[in-house]
């Protein structure tokens, strides 16, 4: 089966650790391409293609400012990782409830034995 198209598909877009990186980076607020680019240590039109990315698939916003685009981050898009992940949750708490069911029955019988 073919992989969805990196720009329709926030999976695929968020699997790339520099758009990661820039998501992380708007979260401080909105940036100019020239500052992410900067910060994250990318060539400019680096950063303008994964921002572009990034706006297809709804995790950011960009608007014109006189001669600058700024971006800003939409984690709206980000639901259907939030919702994805989440169905995990339960997998891992009942895990840890397992576990810690199971470290107290070792505390028990340590004590018991003393």
């Amino acid at each position: 089966m073919a992989r969805a198209a990196t720009t329709s598909d926030v999976f695929n877009a968020i699997a790339e650790p520099q758009r990661r990186e820039i998501l992380v980076l708007l979260r401080r607020g909105e940036r100019p391409v020239t500052e992410v680019a900067q910060e994250l240590g990318l060539t400019q039109p680096g950063a303008s293609k994964h921002l572009r990315v990034l706006r297809e698939v709804g995790l950011v916003r960009g608007r014109r400012a006189g001669r600058q685009r700024l971006y800003d981050l939409d984690a709206r898009g980000l639901r259907p990782v939030h919702e994805w992940a989440g169905g995990f949750e339960q997998f891992w708490n009942e895990s840890f409830d397992r576990l810690d069911a199971y470290v107290q029955d070792l505390e028990l019988a340590r004590k018991e034995e003393e």
